[in-house]
């Protein structure tokens, strides 16, 4: 049932990452244009995040008739047992963060809240031509959950590009929020307002930057994460010639100069980059399969990687690795700022591949009543 209210006038507001989830919603991979030889490295590493997600959730996937097989082959012991539910939906990727419902709450009442979604672009610099499935996928959810849903079209937002605390404090980047191919008919203080009507809280922070090569023009969930009201993880780089090097300064001083919506300042924990450029490499290039109008990656292309894109669960914190020296660095970091929590490492290499990672491929829904 859509709402025609608003979650800021009925009451609700975005509850952190880190606050219970009923389970996470993921979608299984197939486009040919994303998954390089025929999705099966991906979906290796899809069902890596998986495992570490049912460690202390539940999981609910999002499969098409073409991809029902494969994930019923590679999850069959978690599909026995009840710790992942194959939902039937067809969707053109497979990015649950960024076209699933961005979920809010009131007491123990679950809400989804569906965003217009336009392939992170549209007609200005989306990166694929067609994205009418993936629009619709948030309603499919909110109807399998039986959520009340809020339409907050004609707005176009992407989960990835918000964060909350939990607390009334929103992040977000003006690289991504302020882009030419979602809004640009408002103004910042008109972005912000919808942002607060439909999530709830009563600050937004806004990072100039995000991730170098991010081509979601800058999503807030790949440079900076709230780890507890008060407290971020930015990402990071002592190399002066990374392209990243002036852009997380701005971020960082940024970050030092403001108050969040309970008038605390920030603390600022550095999570490092990798310390080698993630690269596309020439097996990866000949891999890709790209419709017409679609987005077509490179030999030697620098990727997006970051360990800023970690998934919190219920018991765990989930993170991608690299296979690089500072994957040790970062973990330690994420174990300092989630002491309570699991650090779960996991190769992402095959998710980066396809343009995001570990948070881009997953969406919480929020802990409420039966």
């Amino acid at each position: 049932m859509s709402d025609m209210s608003t979650p800021r006038a009925d009451g609700f507001a975005m509850p952190a990452e880190y606050s219970r989830h009923a389970g996470t919603v993921m979608i299984w991979p197939e486009r040919p244009g994303s998954w390089i030889y025929g999705g099966g490295e991906a979906r290796a590493a899809f069902a890596d995040v998986i495992r570490a997600i049912t460690r202390s959730e539940r999981v609910w996937l999002a499969v098409s008739p073409a991809s029902r097989p494969s994930a019923e082959e590679l999850l069959a012991p978690l599909i026995a047992s009840g710790g992942v539910t194959l939902l039937d939906a067809v969707t053109d990727d497979a990015w649950a963060r960024d076209v699933g419902p961005t979920c809010v709450v009131r007491g123990g009442e679950v809400r989804g809240v569906d965003w217009r979604f336009n392939a992170w672009g549209g007609e200005v610099d989306g990166l694929y031509a067609s994205w009418d499935k993936d629009d619709a996928f948030a309603r499919v959810v909110c109807d399998a959950f039986g959520l009340r849903r809020y339409d907050a079209r004609p707005f176009v937002c992407e989960g990835g590009s918000v964060h909350s605390d939990g607390d009334g404090t929103l992040m977000v980047t003006s690289e991504c929020l302020l882009s030419a191919g979602r809004n640009p008919a408002l103004t910042q203080a008109e972005i912000e307002s919808r942002l607060l009507e439909y999530l709830g809280g009563d600050a937004v922070l806004w990072l100039p930057y995000g991730i170098y090569g991010d081509e979601t023009n800058g999503h807030v969930d790949n440079v900076c994460a709230f780890t507890s009201p008060g407290e971020v993880v930015l990402a990071w780089t002592d190399d002066p010639s990374d392209p990243n090097y002036a852009r997380l300064r701005e971020d960082r001083a940024y970050l030092e100069s403001v108050r969040d919506a309970r008038g605390r300042r920030l603390r600022v924990r550095l999570l490092p980059l990798p310390a080698r450029p993630v690269c596309i490499t020439e097996r990866e290039a000949a891999g890709f399969v790209p419709e017409p109008g679609e987005d077509e990656r490179v030999p030697g292309e620098r990727l997006a990687a970051s360990y800023v894109n970690f998934y919190v669960t219920n018991g765990g914190v989930v993170m991608p690795v690299f296979g690089d020296e500072n994957d040790d660095v970062a973990a330690g970091v994420l174990a300092d700022a989630f002491p309570d929590r699991e650090i779960l490492r996991v190769p992402a290499r095959a998710i980066i591949v396809g343009g995001g990672n570990v948070h881009c491929i997953t969406q919480q829904i929020p802990e409420g009543k039966e």
